[in-house]
């Protein structure tokens, strides 16, 4: 399928084949009919993308600042990689269309094959000729509205949202400025709701216009027109609420509205205007001013829109699919008229020329739609508590032979996700005697993405696909956490090798799940991305030391951090618990310096944060404690790391430093370039074993007993008592 994406690096637009988004439960899969152009949002990153690299920072001080928190955490050259790695993606556009149901997911009941719909969403109404749109962000179209006028049905909800934020009652007076693509609508609901309007925008046609659908008056805010018409309106009180419709870098906006409110008026910033309040007339008056977020209510929480949990009606009224059904109710009912609106309909496939002459300003247009060609291409699919540790146990083990000289080790990747493409990909596509074959993925653009950063030969969202192709030595799995263990199973049973990244289950019954298949076919050829113990200078500084007489104490301090609000790491519903997702590393790692596996598990929680003790106890009386916090101080390192025993001490100092105190002291050389936590060795580890058919890099008794140490921490977190590690016979 085709789909419209940019390089936010490069500034370049593409209409660019990618593979067809799979169904996933919970959501339907949408083929465009027409999908709507925000010349306001949409423009302003295209414009955006087109600047240097210092203007694109002045643009946006906010991710600036995060890049500064990554260097303080990660380092230079890795936060380096890591931002260049995104801006040189191909990043999607458009987030307001219409189209029609081609594929229901399961668990919805609402819609079915053949409905009509209207969806929103930045990551999933996209200008694509399909979407997997998710239950809470679409909403059936009346009967008789027109697609095109469904399409509006996103920009809708951001202008109603914004109008909800105001208040206003029957016969009030209200000020928009602005009478852009979102101002037109403002203008058109407040009518609609009794309330007498003046608009204020720079241009005449779009005052006109404004006038045409329900303005009592419009004209220039440099004017005295606006400020005479609010004083006839308003018997010289001024209005009962100011919406703030316009963009750019201008603050006569709010300015405007200070003058032309009332005593203790309502002022609502709608669009993405400079808010400099001039402190005295605001305060004069005690203004309350306003923020409206989006379409509404739901907005940015994962829960509601990916995982489709409803707020109830009685607490929270209108939605974000509420307010998007309430639109084109009101379209459909010719309560408001998008066919004004509309300056221009371009086919899809012009939709480069399209965005140039926007930004060019060949084009004029209040709104433009994309219209799609009918087709009827498939969809694809894509398809004292004690916790046992399972022995593993194999079917006849089919020995892996040695690939010929000069033969590539050819990988599947399932998930292209940031870590995949920012700390594996970048050293499996340098690594001689390597081939990329397959990328698959569950969105298109991402799989686009990757193929064409890293030279996939293929790109797709059929899993099944790989999983047949014989000629695919390993599938590497890079999916979120809960798929993780399912897929592993299934690419065992295809008797392909498998790189799962950490975690290797979520379950006691996941980790069953994976063994069984190792048992079925006696394929054991699995490694978990559990990369610290390949880090060259742990394994120097583990050398230093030498082999150990007694037992020893290990303390690994993790400064995680806070998660950004959003992060699907915070869906522990689904994906379980920061712990469960990444507590494996540091489990493993004391594990291999300890050269043993944990026999039970203590873990004591903070409470009202994310803040873990765990204690490990381990055969020959050592003991290793992890302390997972999330309440230290950014600037802090990361990952600090102390054993002692035998008179000696060996100290890892976030991966940048070491050394080790005993009759001899050792300290590390230098200072390495970059944070090295053994990526690059692990792999190299890993497609040796691939190509030579030798022994895994880390044996799978070790690995499923990190995993089931790490599970084990959650069950020793409910009973509030030490979890022991009972080896199955």
């Amino acid at each position: 399928m085709k789909q419209v994406v940019q390089n936010y690096k490069s500034g370049e637009l593409a209409v660019l084949d990618v593979p067809v988004p799979g169904c996933k439960p919970g959501g339907v899969l949408v083929r465009s009919a027409y999908s709507l152009i925000s010349t306001g949002t949409e423009l302003m990153k295209v414009s955006e993308a087109g600047m240097s690299m210092l203007g694109k920072a002045r643009s946006r001080p906010d991710q600036v600042a995060k890049v500064m928190q990554s260097v303080a955490t990660n380092g230079l050259p890795a936060t380096y990689r890591k931002v260049m790695g995104k801006l040189d993606s191909y990043t999607p556009l458009g987030y307001s269309l219409c189209g029609v149901v081609e594929q229901v997911g399961a668990g919805v009941d609402d819609v079915k094959v053949g409905d009509l719909v209207a969806c929103a969403g930045n990551e999933h109404a996209l200008h694509a000729e399909l979407n997997w749109v998710p239950k809470n962000l679409y909403a059936p179209v009346p009967e008789g509205l027109a697609p095109r006028h469904a399409a509006f049905g996103t920009v809708g909800s951001i202008a109603m949202q914004g109008v909800r934020q105001g208040e206003p009652q029957l016969g009030e007076v209200a000020l928009v400025i602005g009478l852009g693509l979102i101002g037109q609508l403002v203008v058109q609901l407040l009518t609609a709701a009794g309330v007498r309007v003046v608009g204020a925008d720079p241009d005449p046609t779009r005052c006109e216009l404004a006038e045409r659908l329900g303005a009592a008056a419009c004209g220039d805010p440099a004017s005295a027109a606006v400020e005479a018409a609010v004083a006839e309106l308003t018997d010289g009180h001024g209005v009962d609420q100011v919406f703030l419709a316009a963009g750019g870098g201008s603050n006569q906006p709010v300015e405007l509205a200070a003058r032309l409110a009332r005593d203790r008026g309502r002022v609502v910033d709608i669009g993405k205007c400079r808010l400099d309040l001039p402190w005295n007339a605001y305060y004069e008056k005690e203004l309350d001013v306003r923020f409206s977020r989006s379409y509404g209510p739901g907005r940015y929480d994962p829960s509601y829109e990916l995982e489709g949990r409803d707020y109830p009606i009685g607490y929270v009224r209108w939605t974000e699919r509420r307010n998007l059904a309430c639109f084109l109710d009101l379209v459909a009912r010719g309560r408001v008229d998008v066919d004004p609106l509309v300056s221009h309909i371009a086919d899809f496939d012009d939709a480069v020329e399209t965005y140039q002459r926007l930004k060019d300003g060949e084009l004029k247009a209040v709104a433009v739609l994309f219209r799609y060609p009918e087709q009827t291409e498939e969809a694809g699919e894509t398809p004292a508590p004690t916790v046992a540790v399972p022995a593993v146990r194999r079917a006849e083990e089919t020995s892996t032979p040695a690939r010929s000289a000069g033969t590539p080790v050819r990988l599947a990747f399932v998930g292209a996700g940031n870590y995949a493409t920012s700390m594996l990909l970048p050293h499996l596509a340098r690594r001689e005697g390597v081939e990329l074959s397959t990328v698959v993925t569950t969105t298109a653009l991402s799989g686009a993405n990757a193929q064409r950063k890293f030279g996939f030969a293929k790109a797709t969202t059929d899993l099944d696909a790989v999983l047949g192709d014989k000629s695919v030595d390993a599938v590497f799995v890079v999916t979120r956490h809960s798929s993780h263990a399912e897929l592993t199973r299934q690419a065992l049973l295809a008797g392909k090798t498998v790189f799962v990244e950490k975690p290797l289950a979520l379950t006691e019954d996941e980790l069953a799940g994976v063994l069984a298949a190792v048992e079925e076919s006696g394929n054991d050829r699995l490694q978990v991305g559990f990369n610290r113990r390949f880090a060259p200078l742990l394994q120097e500084a583990k050398d230093r030391f030498g082999a150990r007489t007694g037992p020893a104490s290990l303390r690994y301090l993790v400064n995680a951090g806070k998660l950004q609000h959003g992060s699907w790491y915070l869906q522990q519903g689904a994906e379980g618990s920061r712990f469960a997702g990444e507590g494996g590393h540091f489990i493993d790692t004391a594990s291999w310096l300890l050269d043993a596996d944990p026999v039970s598990v203590y873990a004591t929680a903070a409470p009202g944060n994310d803040d873990l003790q765990v204690v490990l106890r381990y055969p020959d009386g050592s003991t290793a404690t992890i302390s997972y916090v999330t309440t230290g101080a950014p600037g802090f390192p990361k990952e600090t790391l102390d054993l002692v025993a035998d008179g000696k001490v060996l100290r890892l100092d976030d991966f940048v430093r070491a050394s080790v105190h005993g009759p001899k002291k050792w300290v590390s050389s230098r200072l390495p370039k970059a944070r090295d936590k053994g990526q690059n060795a692990e792999l190299a580890a890993f497609v040796k074993a691939v190509r030579t058919g030798g022994p895994m890099p880390v044996p799978l008794e070790s690995l499923v007993a990190t995993t089931a140490a790490t599970l084990a921490v959650h069950t020793g977190l409910a009973d509030g008592a030490p979890v022991t590690l009972a080896r199955t016979p």
